[in-house]
């Protein structure tokens, strides 16, 4: 399989790259700032320069069987950054796995009260945008993910994915590793199983 990695220099991008080749996959790295997509000499990876605020030049996409949205809003970015990029991935002719998080829009409160509270707390101003981009998202038919706080770790034997609706509010915040939740973008990339929906990866 092609796999287009959308936000290939983050945190969650580069170990979707490396997931992706440690599973036989081809991989286009998209990244703003293709220099500081870090992968070793021995891999083969196809490299594109991809700004969300340039629709003119943002590659093509039609030579992929599938896209994994990993990008985040940093700093100088400036409003609409997530829904710039869910509206060119939802225009392009393949099918789109999004990273989203929860807490924001029709999973408010989803993670807890505590959660929503330290998310309001963290990254209120950005829930907005969030809930937007999971919206366009949603409508050109991605599979959503709602994840939880990210953290270093390595990938739980344990993952999975539950669908929003399915969901027991926790007690207590809920959290992952960015590995784990690679490896479940990664998953569903493969599968295909929750099109359309939104999901809430678990483990």
């Amino acid at each position: 399989m092609r796999i287009a990695v959308l936000g290939a220099s983050g945190r969650v991008g580069r170990l979707l790259v490396d997931q992706a080749l440690e599973r036989g996959h081809e991989v286009v790295a998209l990244a703003r700032t293709p220099e500081r997509v870090t992968v070793p000499a021995s891999r083969d990876v196809d490299v594109r320069r991809a700004d969300v605020f340039s629709p003119e030049t943002f590659p093509a996409l039609d030579d992929v069987d599938v896209a994994v949205s990993a990008i985040g809003l940093s700093k100088g970015d400036g409003p609409d950054a997530l829904a710039a990029g869910a509206r060119l991935l939802a225009a392009a002719p393949i099918r789109t796995v999004w990273l989203g998080a929860l807490g924001a829009g029709v999973s408010k409160r989803a993670g807890g009260l505590i959660y929503q509270a330290v998310m309001q707390m963290a990254v209120g101003a950005e829930l907005a945008e969030k809930a937007e981009a999971d919206q366009i998202a949603i409508e050109g038919g991605a599979t959503v993910f709602h994840a939880p706080d990210l953290t270093n770790g390595p990938i739980s034997p344990n993952r999975r994915l539950v669908p929003l609706a399915e969901l027991r509010r926790p007690l207590l915040p809920p959290r992952m590793s960015r590995a784990t939740a690679a490896a479940l973008l990664l998953d569903e990339a493969e599968s295909g199983n929750h099109r359309g929906g939104i999901v809430v990866p678990v483990g």
